[in-house]
């Protein structure tokens, strides 16, 4: 059974680093194969890059508590201290999005009240035929109390 070493897997920062070091690794073996010219236009660029990384490195040890990341939905994120009225803030669209739900909610339920008033309004204003005074289910509708 073969066993990784899943130390790596865990930092991303390891992980680049030990990238780097096959990457020169490589480059340093192939080194002797190309031409002079190339060679040092390789060291050169391999110089500036180390470079970069140190510069690059400062600076974020410079930017010392404030962590900087992105989010799967692509939104930056800065890490560190937020207040609590920003916070409380960040609440308020979805605090106006259920009261405008809820609001909505109301106004349907209004309709459909409004709408079986002017039906049985219509209905029992309405001139009924003589039949309709003998049908037994309407005696017994006139009995029971209304809800």
């Amino acid at each position: 059974m073969t066993t990784r070493n899943t130390s790596f897997a865990a930092d991303p920062a390891a992980l680049q680093a030990r990238f780097g070091a096959r990457v020169a690794a490589a480059l340093s073996e192939r080194s002797t194969v190309v031409p002079h010219d190339i060679g040092e236009r390789l060291r050169v660029a391999r110089d500036q890059a180390v470079a970069r990384a140190r510069l690059s490195r400062a600076a974020a040890s410079a930017a010392d508590g404030v962590t900087v990341s992105v989010s799967a939905q692509g939104t930056l994120l800065l890490g560190g201290f937020v207040p609590w009225w920003q916070r409380a803030l960040s609440v308020l669209p979805l605090a106006v999005l259920v009261t405008g739900l809820v609001l909505a909610n109301q106004w349907v339920l209004q309709e459909q009240v409004r709408d079986s008033a002017e039906i049985d309004a219509v209905l029992l204003a309405d001139d009924l035929p003589p039949d309709a005074y003998t049908d037994p289910g309407f005696g017994e509708y006139l009995r029971t109390a209304p809800p």
